[in-house]
C-alpha cells in the first residue's frame, strides 16, 4: 500500500516556535514520477553514492568470520539484494496502518557499522551463524520500541531535531575528507593527486547542479563521479583486475550459513538497535526536512519498523542488520529530487547489481577521491538543512544551550571515538557514534531545562 504523506513543512503549526518555511524549490516532488529513462539514471545515482557504504561492513564482517574470495563476495552480494529489498519497502511503505513498515520517503538501506563492535566477539564465540542469529533476535527489539516512537517524539522539538540533523551533516565530514584523500590505509594517502581529483568532481558537481537547469542538474552527482571515474583511468587508478575475477551470475541463497538462534548472542547487539533507532528518527527528520514533508509520528514509527523487518530479513541470505543510510538525505537537496519512485528504482537496480557480480565490481572499483568529492558536498547539504531549521527556532537561553551541548559532545565523539572506549558496554556501545551522543544530549537537556516565562517589564512614562 502506497502511503500518502502529510502537509508540507509550510504547513508546520506556529505553536511549534518555527516561522514558515519558503517554497520548495524541488524539480521532483516525493509524488512526481519522472519518465523510465530518468528515473532508472536517478536511481543509479543513489546507487553509487551510497555504494561504499552497502558493501563497507560486509567485507569487515567477511574478514571477521575469515572468508576467502568467494564467500566474501557473496556476501556483499547478499547485502546489495536486501538493501534493495527493504528500500523498496522503506520508500513505498507498506501494510496497514497499525502495522505498517516502511515511512514512504525516498530512502536507501544498508549495513550499519553500529554492529560491527558486537559482531566481532560473537562470530570468535559462534561463528558467523550466531551473527545472523544474535541480529535477528536483538532487532525484536526495536520492532517493539516502534510502537512507543509516538509518545517519544514530544522529546523532538524543533531546536532538538535541529541539531541533530546538523550534527549529521557534520559529523559525516570526516567520512568525505578521507574519502577524498584516498581512504584510510591507502599508499598514496592524502598525495596531491587524490585531492585534485576530489577537487574536480566537487566543482563539476557545483557547476552542473547550478548551471545545467532542471534536466541535468539532479544528474549532477552522478554525473560528477562519471567524469572523475573516467579520469582516474588513464592515471592507473583504476584496477579492471578485480571485473576481470568476478563472476557473472550469483542466485541467493537461504541460510547459506546456517542461523543459531540464542540469547547469548543476541544481548550484544541490543546496544547497536538502541543506537540505530536514535539513529534513524533523526534521518525520518532531516528526510521530512529535505522533501518538504510533513511527517507525522507514525510515518517515523514505520520507518524504525523497517528497519526491524530489514534486519530480519537480511540474516535470511547472508546478510547483516539493515538501518536508514543518511547519505541520500544530502542527495536529495543537492539533485532537487525527492521522488520516491526514484529511491524505489534504486533498490530495484541494487536488487539487479546482486545477481550481477561483475556490474557490482565495476562499481565498487570507484576511486576513494572521485566519491569525497561528492561526499563533500552531500554531506554539506545535510548540515546546511540542520542550519536551515535551527534558523527558525528562537534562540534563547536554553535553546542555545541544547544546541551548543549537542554539538560539542556529538562532534567531539566524532573526533575522538577512542574517548568512550573505557565506558562500561552499554554506554560504550550509545556514545560510540558522535549522531547518537549529540542526539542522546540534546534530548537530555530538553528534558532538564525547563522553558522560562519571558517577563516584560512596562514602564510607565511620567
Amino acid at each position: 500500500m502506497e502511503t500518502k504523506m502529510t502537509k508540507p513543512v509550510a504547513m508546520l503549526n506556529k505553536k511549534a516556535g518555527v516561522e514558515k518555511d519558503e517554497s520548495s524549490d524541488l524539480i521532483y516532488g516525493i509524488d512526481d514520477t519522472p519518465d523510465i529513462v530518468t528515473t532508472t539514471v536517478l536511481g543509479f545515482q543513489n546507487v553509487i553514492t551510497s555504494f561504499g557504504g552497502l558493501v563497507a561492513v560486509p567485507l569487515v564482517i567477511a574478514g571477521m568470520a575469515g572468508f576467502g574470495v568467494t564467500d566474501t563476495a557473496y556476501l556483499v552480494s547478499a547485502a546489495l539484494l536486501v538493501s534493495g529489498i527493504v528500500s523498496i519497502i522503506q520508500s513505498k511503505g507498506i501494510g496497514p496502518k497499525f502495522f505498517r513498515v516502511g515511512a514512504g520517503l525516498p530512502t536507501i538501506m544498508g549495513t550499519d557499522f553500529a554492529f560491527v563492535g558486537p559482531a566481532a566477539s560473537v562470530i570468535a564465540t559462534g561463528g558467523i551463524a550466531a551473527y545472523f542469529g544474535g541480529t535477528m533476535l536483538a532487532s525484536l527489539l526495536e520492532l517493539g520500541m516502534s510502537y512507543f516512537i509516538k509518545p517519544l517524539m514530544k522529546f523532538f522539538p524543533p531546536v532538538v531535531t535541529g541539531s541533530v540533523i546538523a550534527l549529521m551533516g557534520m559529523t559525516l565530514m570526516s567520512v568525505a575528507m578521507e574519502w577524498a584523500a584516498g581512504g584510510l590505509g591507502s599508499a598514496t594517502y592524502g598525495a596531491p593527486l587524490n585531492l585534485a581529483i576530489a577537487v574536480i568532481v566537487f566543482l563539476i558537481i557545483v557547476l552542473i547542479n547550478h548551471y545545467a537547469g532542471k534536466k541535468f542538474a539532479p544528474l549532477a552527482v552522478l554525473l560528477g563521479a562519471a567524469i572523475g571515474y573516467f579520469i582516474c583511468i588513464p592515471l592507473g587508478m583504476v584496477d579492471f583486475q578485480q571485473v576481470r575475477d568476478a563472476s557473472w551470475f550469483a542466485l541467493p541463497q537461504l541460510f547459506k550459513y546456517g542461523i543459531s538462534f540464542k540469547l547469548e548472542y543476541a544481548l550484544p547487539f541490543l546496544t547497536g538497535y538502541l543506537v540505530t533507532i536514535i539513529e534513524t528518527v533523526g534521518v525520518m527528520q532531516t528526510l521530512g526536512q529535505v522533501t518538504k514533508t510533513e511527517l507525522k509520528d507514525e510515518d517515523i514509527a514505520a520507518g524504525v519498523r523497517a528497519d526491524a523487518v530489514g534486519s530480519w530479513i537480511g540474516p535470511l541470505f547472508g546478510s547483516g542488520p539493515t538501518a536508514t543510510f543518511s547519505q541520500n538525505a544530502g542527495l536529495i537537496p543537492m539533485t532537487r529530487n525527492a521522488s520516491r519512485k526514484v529511491a524505489i528504482a534504486a533498490g530495484f537496480i541494487m536488487i539487479l547489481m546482486s545477481l550481477f557480480p561483475k556490474f557490482a565490481t565495476l562499481v565498487s572499483i570507484m576511486p576513494m577521491p572521485v566519491l569525497g568529492g561528492a561526499g563533500l558536498l552531500m554531506f554539506g547539504n545535510v548540515a546546511a538543512a540542520g542550519i536551515q531549521s535551527l534558523s527558525r527556532v528562537k534562540f534563547n537561553n536554553r535553546n542555545m544551550l541544547i544546541v551548543a551541548g549537542a554539538l560539542a559532545v556529538g562532534l567531539g565523539v566524532s573526533f575522538r571515538p577512542e574517548v568512550t572506549a573505557g565506558l562500561p558496554a552499554f554506554l560504550g556501545g550509545l556514545f560510540s557514534s558522535g549522531i547518537s551522543a549529540g542526539t542522546i544530549v540534546a534530548l537530555l537537556l530538553n528534558i532538564i531545562l525547563k522553558e522560562q516565562q519571558e517577563t516584560v517589564e512596562i514602564q510607565e512614562a511620567v
